[in-house]
């Protein structure tokens, strides 16, 4: 029989995170901290994100990929398009107490939440922008890859 050993199994419990994102990259780091034990709420536009519907799909309708990366994640869906539907994700971006202040996406598409904004209203906020090109241009996996050239590799 394993021993197992809570404190270090989940070791980002005491952290809440909150993800912006779509796609790949940023949702597959939001699910290793949600399994390395961190509360971790995916906020996405409401009818879904651009993801949700990637394909292949589940006899459900959603995409496989997006059902993968977001397991063990929380879920809430807002209207990105409006002021109070920002202004809800901002505040749930910067309340927590010491538990919150966590950020990780992959755009900052509307001014009232990147960086400069929330951290006027949250001095330790830690923000994660993880993007495709060293410009902080968007970009997929194997779009990076075939532009750096790394399949020639193998």
């Amino acid at each position: 029989m394993r021993e197992t050993w809570p404190a270090l199994s989940r070791p980002l419990a005491d952290l809440r995170i909150v993800e912006l994102s779509s796609y790949v990259a940023t949702p597959l780091s939001g699910l290793v901290l949600a399994q390395l034990g961190a509360e971790v709420i995916r906020v996405e536009p409401l009818g879904g994100g651009a993801d949700r519907t990637r394909r292949p799909l589940a006899e459900s309708g959603t995409s496989l990929y997006w059902s993968g990366l977001n397991n063990d994640k929380r879920a809430v869906a807002v209207n990105f398009g409006t002021a109070e539907g920002r202004r809800l994700v901002a505040d749930l971006i910067v309340s927590g107490g010491d538990r919150g202040g966590i950020v990780i996406s992959n755009s900052e598409r509307y001014d009232d939440l990147t960086f400069a904004t929330l951290s006027e209203r949250r001095s330790d906020l830690i923000h994660v922008q993880l993007t495709g090109r060293r410009d902080g241009a968007p970009a997929v996996d194997y779009t990076v890859q075939a532009a750096t050239g790394f399949p020639m590799v193998t």
